[in-house]
């Protein structure tokens, strides 16, 4: 029957699970070439991984050659958090990835890079699940999802955080707290302000107040980039903390550690710190209207500042010194630079050997000795030889 391969994926939508901590993972209907169907479930980040993997392995269907040639569809990088919104509109880009997916040539479509991925696995069949802990959420896509892909039928649940301290508003769009609060969190802003639901009042709290109900939050958090993310401050700010930076506006840095309180560790030079998230911009992207409006107000209190913090994941938490980021920057910093240096290097020294190459005198062909009188009368014509004698 010869091998498997894809006829069609078809995205159904996304389900919330709750072990064993809380996520999503994207349903989707795989039809074989046998005629059978099958369901598998995959989080977004195992779908960029695997996106990652194919562009690597045919680079000219990629563009990383000439983008001219690229046929291999574009899949935008998970966000720094990805929550139930992200997951909910990301679904338009994604069936219609998968639509492109399995109708690239078939060395592409049809190779074991593909094919191995969509496989049906033992958790696709049995997924994991604690009877302690409610059952999944499904969001399925409608019928005239390709017109409106964000019209998600369903349930919607948000998350459930707990307040460790109080809180006082200083603004009317914000929201007070008491200690042992239960809000539920209807959007999460890389910012550090999350916008929350108290029975009948709505309104943003710092993200250093609260915390999850299920678990320990690191598990949101990225662990540090040292290789850094390019930036560019968009506010001001003068440092308040000894470990935090003074930056004016128009001012070039990496950010190389995205925390939740909204208060990022940034690079400028070899001069590591803490920076309001809220004041910087992506290098090359342009300002979202959702963030200039928080630009406008203050930022968010440092989670180190909460004082009387009655947090039950307090002590699993893991604390990066400063002088930690600072030590392991410093290093890759120099690793960079070494190897920019012996690149360099590599280059000069093959510029060098091409100009000595160059200022060498071009050997020239001998020249053949002049057969002897003998031997060109044995081997002429008779007609030469009567000539000659």
């Amino acid at each position: 029957m010869g091998d498997a391969f894809i006829r069609h994926i078809e995205l159904l939508g996304y389900e919330k699970r709750f072990f064993p901590s809380q996520h999503y993972v994207y349903m989707f209907l795989v039809k074989w070439n046998d005629l059978s169907e099958k369901l598998v479930y995959r989080r977004f980040t195992e779908i960029y991984e695997f996106h990652k993997a194919l562009k690597e392995m045919f680079p000219i269907e990629s563009g990383d050659i000439n983008t001219e040639n690229r046929i291999i569809p574009h899949l935008p990088a998970p966000k720094w958090f990805d929550g139930q919104r992200s997951t909910q509109n990301r679904q338009g880009t994604l069936a219609e990835y998968c639509y492109t997916l399995v109708n690239l040539p078939h060395k592409i479509s049809r190779c074991l890079h593909v094919v191995n991925f969509f496989k049906v696995r033992p958790d696709d069949t049995n997924p994991v699940t604690d009877s302690q802990i409610k059952k999944p959420e499904v969001f399925l896509l409608p019928q005239d999802a390709k017109k409106n892909s964000t019209d998600i039928t369903g349930p919607i649940v948000l998350q459930t955080y707990r307040a460790i301290a109080d809180y006082e508003k200083s603004s009317r769009s914000e929201m007070a707290l008491n200690t042992g609060d239960m809000v539920d969190v209807v959007e999460k802003s890389e910012t550090g302000w999350w916008f929350c639901q108290l029975k009948n009042k709505r309104g943003w709290v710092p993200a250093a107040y609260l915390e999850p109900m299920d678990g320990p939050d690191e598990s949101e958090e990225q662990e540090p980039n040292y290789a850094g993310e390019q930036y560019v401050v968009q506010k001001s700010y003068t440092a308040v903390e000894d470990d935090e930076l003074t930056l004016r506006e128009g001012d070039t840095i990496e950010v190389i550690h995205k925390l939740l309180d909204g208060w990022w560790v940034i690079r400028k030079d070899e001069t590591t710190g803490y920076y309001p998230s809220m004041y910087l911009q992506k290098a090359g992207e342009d300002n979202a209207s959702g963030k200039s409006q928080l630009r406008n107000r203050s930022a968010p209190p440092r989670r180190s500042t909460v004082r009387n913090a009655k947090s039950i994941h307090k002590q699993g938490r893991k604390q990066i010194s400063q002088e930690t980021y600072r030590r392991n920057s410093k290093k890759y910093l120099q690793s960079r630079r070494n190897m920019k240096e012996k690149f360099q290097n590599k280059a000069n020294t093959i510029i060098e050997k091409n100009e000595e190459e160059e200022k060498k005198p071009k050997a020239q062909p001998a020249v053949p000795p002049r057969p002897s009188k003998d031997l060109i009368l044995n081997r002429c014509t008779e007609s030469t030889r009567r000539k000659v004698l």
